[in-house]
């Protein structure tokens, strides 16, 4: 948990950039969870101790923190939840321009968390086709919270409950990194390589996490279904 709270205290440093500035004052830095403006060490780990207090009645982070994934993975689940990856909206909303706010994707609207992870026209059916392994049907949420809630709470997967979770977290985190390498080296979106990868890092995952697991790649990646039965 160190290491989410260390990335917590930057996604708030991130926060307060972009803040209106006085006209008539100097610009300067100021500490906001310290009466006196300056930042210490005990001030920002009481913030994080609150923040964690507060998450603690929270059921999505709950289910969250109780995962053991990579640490990166998780505070960028931390950050998704709560509307704090740097999206183009976001950067926006900070005040960075942006030349282009369209989504990367499809290129037909604004690239926002709701729909960029979840309802993109080139994103929606790798959902669909991954709740077709366990049977459910439904709309998705545009709120990341709310559509991680309803992809995890009253699941009846016996012992792949966690699985069901991971493969959440897996999809997400590819679909970001596919997100980047678009923007950042240009490359262009292809569903089928989407889902092959997440697929393939859930697989990663599961030798890790699993001690009995020792299904092979090609076996696992060909009868994915059953790998969320019971």
């Amino acid at each position: 948990m160190f290491d989410s709270e260390i990335h917590m205290a930057v996604s708030f440093l991130e926060d307060i950039e972009g803040k209106s500035i006085q006209p008539h004052t100097a610009d300067q830095w100021l500490w906001t969870a310290d009466p006196t403006g300056h930042y210490s060490v005990k001030s920002a780990y009481k913030m994080m101790l609150a923040e964690s207090a507060e998450e603690s009645h929270d059921s999505t982070f709950e289910e969250l923190w109780n995962l053991k994934i990579p640490s990166k993975v998780s505070v960028f689940a931390w950050r998704l939840l709560n509307n704090r990856l740097p999206t183009k909206a976001n950067l926006q909303r900070r005040h960075i321009e942006v030349n282009d706010s369209s989504c990367p994707f499809c290129r037909s609207t604004d690239e926002i968390e709701g729909h960029l992870f979840f309802h993109c026209s080139k994103v929606i059916p790798v959902w669909w086709a991954s709740w077709s392994w366990v049977n459910m049907v439904g709309v998705f949420p545009m709120n990341p919270k709310q559509h991680f809630l309803q992809h995890i709470l009253g699941m009846n997967l016996g012992i792949r409950t966690n699985r069901w979770k991971w493969w959440w977290l897996a999809l997400t985190w590819t679909i970001w990194r596919h997100r980047n390498r678009i923007i950042f080296a240009n490359e262009t979106i292809d569903a089928t390589k989407l889902m092959d990868d997440a697929i393939f890092l859930l697989w990663t995952w599961l030798r890790n996490l699993e001690k009995d697991f020792v299904t092979h790649y090609n076996h696992w990646s060909s009868n994915i279904t059953s790998g969320f039965s019971r």
